[in-house]
């Protein structure tokens, strides 16, 4: 790994990535970022690392979600806040479920590069290059707008940071107390359409209360005050990644200095491309989207790229087929990672794989068809003997009206009343929650399974 050099990359097919047509100012700007900070440190990534191994092995569980593109626009403490909320409160519910840690970690600080299925899109007759996220060009549909930008590099590091700035702050200054968090929780089963959630919140809260009368109290526990929150993105934009990207004085190691996670689209996993080559060499987690197109060949082929030393936490496979396809997809995937003896962890996106086009004219996600491929995907490990490790979300904390269905009953007609992503449509923070609720039975049932079996 050492030869490796963190501009190798340039030498690999690109897919997915953008032509600067200036490449002076380009190269300016790569200049400047390289100068900066690094976004995150290599003993996060490491610590990250440690902890998805848990969850490789069952004895922790991955929770990964945020937004599907962050905003230059919407960008405002207000908004972190809430999705850091939100992601709070799912994490005690799967914790509750699932009876060991949750790990926490964020779409954000720096999710702002989408890969898109067309090169360029045609509204009312005229033909503009596609959107690619606020990092590369801008949303308005004009010519001038959609012109690749290397400056707008800049804004999101600055954005990248001061987000993160402010989860550290809200992960050790007492806003995640989980006294503080259940409180939030008890509001949304309080509701008449979530009734059918209360019990399990009631069965929280009084090991909260017990907890509390046994002394295990915020003020003489530190640790029921903070949590370990991490960030990721998919490493689309590579010009970006690079400039980011330091040498760990402790190891000698390269890290991705943008964020403690990131991950290879669907789009862009070839095993002889840019992206693989980039990701090959840092030490951070890579996550690997899986979709139906994903071939065992070329799974044991990149697993063997990525994570040539088998190492535990470094690689967490994302499956995103799309409800109804996990039994025809996720079996042969599983086998290809026992065949090679890897050590991986599983995660589900229900999101991806169930986009459709609703009767009012809205890209949206029905809710039922997110949690039936969470259904699925249990079914699958649970039939194969295999741990299904996390689940990858696309959520935010605003009441936002992009996917439909949830207790709260979004229909097609709603979705013009808030409906505010940049690319795809998000859970809110009601179905979010929601969600949890379901996965954490799931995973108590699961573990019932687990224990009637080793005591047969």
């Amino acid at each position: 790994m050492s030869e490796w050099q963190k501009s190798d990359w340039r030498t690999k097919p690109r897919v997915q990535m953008p032509d600067y047509t200036d490449a002076e100012r380009l190269g300016a700007v790569e200049r400047k970022l390289a100068s900066y900070p690094p976004l995150v440190f290599a003993g996060e990534a490491r610590k990250l690392r440690a902890e998805l191994a848990k969850c490789a092995r069952g004895e922790a569980f991955l929770l990964q979600g945020g937004d599907c593109a962050e905003s230059f626009a919407e960008f405002g403490a207000d908004g972190i806040r809430d999705t850091f909320k939100v992601m709070l409160q799912m994490a005690m519910v799967l914790t509750f479920g699932a009876k060991v840690p949750v790990v926490k970690v964020g779409r954000m600080a720096g999710q702002m590069a989408k890969p898109r299925s067309a090169p360029t899109e045609v509204i009312d007759g005229q033909e503009l290059p596609s959107y690619r996220g606020d990092i590369v060009n801008g949303f308005d549909f004009t010519p001038e707008a959609r012109i690749p930008d290397p400056d707008r590099m800049l804004q999101a590091y600055t954005q990248a940071a001061a987000t993160l700035n402010l989860l550290r702050a809200f992960s050790t200054g007492g806003f995640a107390d989980v006294h503080r968090v259940h409180a939030w929780t008890l509001g949304f089963t309080d509701s008449d359409e979530a009734e059918k959630y209360r019990d399990m919140a009631g069965k929280i809260g009084d090991a909260l209360d017990f907890m509390t009368a046994a002394g295990l109290t915020g003020e003489r526990n530190h640790e029921l005050q903070t949590v370990d929150f991490y960030t990721s993105h998919e490493a689309l934009l590579l010009e970006y990644e690079e400039a980011l990207a330091r040498v760990d004085s402790t190891s000698g190691r390269w890290l991705a200095g943008s964020g403690h996670m990131i991950w290879i689209g669907d789009r862009t996993r070839q095993p002889d491309g840019a992206h693989v080559e980039f990701c090959k060499g840092v030490q951070n987690p890579i996550g690997l989207k899986c979709g139906p197109s994903m071939t065992s060949g070329h799974l044991k082929a990149l697993m063997n790229t990525l994570n040539p030393g088998n190492e535990a936490g470094r690689l967490t496979l994302i499956a995103r087929f799309g409800a109804g396809s996990v039994g025809e997809h996720l079996p042969r995937l599983i086998r290809a990672v026992q065949e090679e003896g890897a050590n991986v962890v599983w995660s589900c996106d229900p999101m991806h794989g169930n986009t459709i086009k609703s009767s009012s004219g809205y890209k949206t996600r029905p809710f039922d068809s997110v949690l039936r491929e969470v259904r699925e995907f249990f079914a699958v490990h649970a039939a194969e003997g295999t741990i299904p490790g996390g689940v990858h979300f696309e959520m935010t904390g605003k009441d936002v009206t992009e996917c439909t269905g949830g207790v709260r009953a979004v229909t097609d007609e709603d979705l013009s009343d808030r409906y505010h992503t940049a690319c795809d449509p998000r859970l809110n923070a009601s179905q979010s929650l929601e969600l949890a609720f379901l996965v954490a039975e799931e995973l108590s049932a699961r573990r019932t399974e687990l224990a009637a079996a080793a005591l047969a």
